[in-house]
């Protein structure tokens, strides 16, 4: 079965072309000029991945982003002609899976593509089904119903959140390496930068820590990595 892009870019010369490269390479391309459209699309068709530039006409690509993550949890590719990191945080930060500064050849695009839908929930190889509910001190995870509490408290968290936390959780008291951690939730396909980690926990520390400038519960080692301590040894 075909996997289904929606391409959200008001440049109509690129969506001819890159629509026709991705049905050519055996995927379904839906296309729309504007946010608004896109949105319209998204809710018709269920797309399995987005593709979506910042700057578009009306609504920008960030409050579209906003907005498709408000009712569903699509994988997404920032398209950006921007080069300012900025804008790359900001995406990572409200969901995005990936990003792309235009120009960009078509094969390096189809290789974030493919990443992407192999390590999203819709994928051929599903994260988390077969999993073990996991108890870490007050974090509680149940991977079959896809839920994630603290001290009794629930968390609302994105599927790469959610694969994160049960990934730290799973080796609770250990450090786990930033590389480590994007071929475990990322997948070892996954050719962005290593600061969507860093981006990620900062996401988590305020979803779950009391103080997240303080964390007492997902901590950073310096140098290596993370690691997710159920609780911090009394008297230190």
């Amino acid at each position: 079965m075909k996997r289904n892009i929606l391409l959200i870019d008001d440049d109509a010369l690129l969506r001819r072309s890159l629509a026709f490269n991705l049905e050519q390479a055996g995927y379904k391309v839906h296309s729309a000029a504007t946010a608004e459209d896109g949105i319209a699309l998204a809710d018709q068709e269920a797309p399995d991945l987005v593709l979506l530039d910042i700057n578009l006409p009306g609504m920008d690509g960030l409050d579209a982003l906003r907005n498709l993550h408000a009712d569903k949890a699509l994988p997404v590719i920032m398209l950006t002609a921007r080069r300012r990191e900025l804008d790359e945080v900001l995406g990572l930060e409200l969901g995005a899976d990936d990003y792309v500064t235009k120009p960009f050849d078509f094969n390096v695009l189809l290789a974030h593509v493919k990443a992407v839908l192999r390590r999203s929930p819709a994928g051929d190889e599903p994260t988390g089904t077969s999993s073990p509910p996991i108890i870490a001190g007050g974090l509680s995870i149940d991977p079959a119903a896809h839920t994630a509490s603290f001290k009794n408290r629930f968390l609302e968290l994105s599927p790469r959140e959610f694969d994160l936390l049960y990934t730290l959780a799973r080796s609770a008291g250990q450090v786990i390496s930033t590389e480590d951690l994007i071929n475990r939730v990322w997948g070892a396909e996954f050719i962005g930068q290593p600061q969507v980690v860093y981006v990620h926990m900062r996401w988590l520390r305020e979803k779950l820590e009391l103080d997240p400038n303080k964390p007492q519960h997902l901590l950073t080692v310096r140098g290596i990595g993370y690691k997710y301590q159920p609780e911090l040894p009394k008297n230190v």
